[in-house]
């Protein structure tokens, strides 16, 4: 049985740009490295959100074979509390819109953009998601 999101792996080229990119996004450091055999940034892992969910960003050399090479396959959605502002700083640090702001009905808002090394950051403001959170008791 699947129990909760462990790591949500993206691709890169250049990995010691994307995790900068993403320290810039996210607001905080990468709480893991790892070096190639070169001494090379190979992956960097963000600890992200309420649940401290992890954000790895691998060297695309790593990819399995035949992964995909352009945006494409599951979104993986990300609860934000301003829907808007994320999207519009997400484009600001040159993302590009993969779908626009969508109102799905009941409080549900989606939206995706694609980040300059290929890959899709879906984002949602859930209303489920906060009703879920707030029945665990805070620390």
């Amino acid at each position: 049985m699947l129990r909760g999101l462990a790591t949500t792996t993206f691709w890169a080229d250049d990995v010691p740009t994307a995790a900068r990119w993403y320290t810039e996004f996210l607001g905080i450091e990468p709480y893991f490295e790892r070096r190639d055999p070169d001494g090379g940034l190979a992956y960097a892992e963000f600890r992200v959100g309420d649940y401290q969910h992890e954000l790895g960003i691998a060297d695309r050399a790593y990819a399995p074979p035949g992964a995909a090479d352009s945006p494409g396959g599951a979104i993986v959605r990300w609860h934000v509390d301003d829907l808007k502002a994320t999207v519009e700083k997400l484009l600001s640090m040159g993302a590009e819109e993969y779908q626009p702001l969508t109102d799905r009905g009941e409080g549900f808002v989606t939206a995706a953009v694609v980040d300059p090394f290929g890959n899709v950051l879906g984002l949602t403001y859930n209303p489920h998601y906060l009703a879920v959170l707030g029945t665990f008791r805070k620390v």
